[in-house]
């Protein structure tokens, strides 16, 4: 957590929610997971209870204190509409997002039965950004789920990618306005293959949609295991950094 993040497509993270479980084959080898259970029964560190869910109301007022404007992406330790977080508190992460208007705040959510039954019930001030993650064919429903969000952004992860998506299909991202996909990394990485990122860059091209390319993750485009770094993030030979017009 912090006013810098090395996550690409973002300038900072704020959590005010720690700690999660997994719902879906993207989470199988969760980074956050990961580096929380580092800690577990460490006397005093923020995550000395691993990677169990906890609220931490102390840092509601954290971009309040952030005076030069950043995108902001919330809990990248967690999932805010997990069903352990109350609505209640949910509702006080929007209120101090609302009020800290000069920020743009990025949340994403694998919880898409949830978001889109609290959605009605929370304030969508324009600086929200909202996505969910769509990391196989069988997670699309996403997708629907978060077209009946009222967020003035609405974007998809596709990280890390675990199969084609078929996103070229009439009416499939109506209603999208912002697309990144990745491969995986860490221990374990599963690996992405080149066709699949392209179908998602070509399905961008085709309906207007900025796309940011994060990442080939731990193999390389012909499925090599090289590392992270040796694999980059270059795609058909150049960088995708597309963003959001706001």
């Amino acid at each position: 957590m912090g006013d810098r993040s090395r996550i690409e497509w973002t300038d900072a993270t704020w959590n005010p929610v720690a700690g999660c479980s997994r719902v879906s084959a993207g989470c199988q080898h969760c980074y956050a997971e990961r580096f929380a259970e580092r800690w577990r029964g460490i006397s005093g560190h923020p995550y000395e209870h691993g990677f169990d869910l906890r609220l931490w109301p102390s840092r509601l007022d954290q971009p309040l204190r952030w005076r030069r404007p950043r995108t902001i992406f919330v809990n990248s330790m967690s999932d805010l509409f997990h069903e352990g977080v109350p609505e209640e508190f949910i509702r006080r992460v929007f209120d101090v997002m609302e009020q800290a208007s000069r920020h743009r705040f990025q949340i994403l959510t694998k919880r898409h039965i949830r978001l889109a039954e609290l959605a009605p019930r929370l304030p969508w001030p324009d600086n929200v950004w909202m996505g969910v993650s769509v990391e196989s064919a069988r997670w699309l429903g996403r997708i629907d789920a978060l077209r009946t969000v009222p967020a003035a952004v609405r974007f998809l992860s596709c990280e890390p990618l675990l199969s084609a998506l078929p996103l070229d299909r009439p009416g499939r991202l109506d209603g999208i306005d912002w697309i990144i996909a990745g491969g995986e990394s860490g221990p374990g990485a599963r690996p992405m293959r080149r066709e699949w990122a392209l179908d998602i860059l070509n399905a961008c091209r085709q309906a207007g949609i900025p796309f940011f390319f994060k990442q080939w993750g731990e193999h390389d485009r012909e499925g090599r295991r090289v590392g992270k770094k040796r694999a980059g993030r270059r795609l058909e030979g150049r960088e995708w950094n597309g963003m959001p017009r706001t």
